[in-house]
């Protein structure tokens, strides 16, 4: 059983940053890939960043790129979102995934989450 859980979520102001960090749990850290996925109320849930097992490969949606860096220490089990120059609309609560699918474009290819954490950017 995997279990993901997600800290560093908090009320920020435009401009401010956030560090998300996410614990996994479970089965072999190294045999997932891992992302960060984000959704505010009313709209879908997507995919805002997304590393390779290997830490060697990672993608970002269009809004976030420059702003936000994901990473991975494969020895402390934990994900890391370091998202810098937060706007209003990054606003959501984002949630911690792991899949064995690669590109993990789609919540239809994630295999775990976690319960997410809140991130609400005042303007």
């Amino acid at each position: 059983q995997v279990q993901l859980v997600e800290s560093g979520g908090g009320l920020v102001q435009a401009g401010d940053s956030l560090r998300l960090s996410c614990v996994v749990s479970g089965p072999p850290f190294s045999n997932y890939h891992l992302g960060w996925f984000r959704q505010a109320p009313g709209k879908e849930r997507e995919p805002v960043a997304t590393i390779t097992w290997s830490g060697y490969s990672s993608r970002y949606t269009d809004s976030v790129k420059g702003r936000f860096t994901i990473s991975r220490d494969n020895d402390k089990n934990t994900v890391y979102l370091q998202m810098n120059s937060l706007e209003p609309d990054d606003g959501a609560v984002y949630y911690c995934a792991a899949s064995t699918n690669w590109p993990m474009n789609d919540p239809g290819d994630i295999n775990y989450w976690g319960e997410g954490t809140l991130v609400t950017v005042s303007s």
